[in-house]
């Protein structure tokens, strides 16, 4: 599975994006998707995940409420949705797969991962 991630960029606090990452291969239906960031000297970070199906969903606490993630199988891709944005979520992103069937917070258990890309949030 190769993923690409595009949608990152500059926004302002308070602003929104949405991030998506095309997946390569005819199995994309049965990876479970994960959201993850790395900002500037810190560990990469939990943001969101979502099942094969779609059916079910997990957020960090500091995302909760704000982002959302979702898929289009139809498509081989998963979307990020970033509302109210604030600078603390400044860091590249990237996307994950992981062949299963629950939900993976752990950056460990994924198997394929995206390049990354960029979002800046400016105070």
């Amino acid at each position: 599975v190769q993923l690409v991630e595009s949608g990152g960029g500059l926004v302002q606090a308070g602003g929104s994006l949405r991030l998506s990452c095309a997946a390569s291969g005819r199995t994309f239906s049965t990876y479970a998707m994960g959201w993850f960031r790395q900002a500037p000297g810190k560990e990469r970070e939990f943001v969101a995940t979502i099942t094969w199906s779609g059916a079910n969903t997990y957020y960090a606490d500091s995302v909760k409420g704000r982002f959302t993630i979702s898929r289009d199988n139809a498509k081989n891709t998963v979307y990020l949705q970033m509302n109210s944005l604030k600078p603390e979520d400044a860091a590249v992103y990237y996307c994950a797969a992981k062949f299963g069937l629950s939900v993976y917070i752990d950056y460990e258990n994924y198997n394929y991962w995206g390049q990354g890309t960029q979002v800046t949030v400016s105070s």
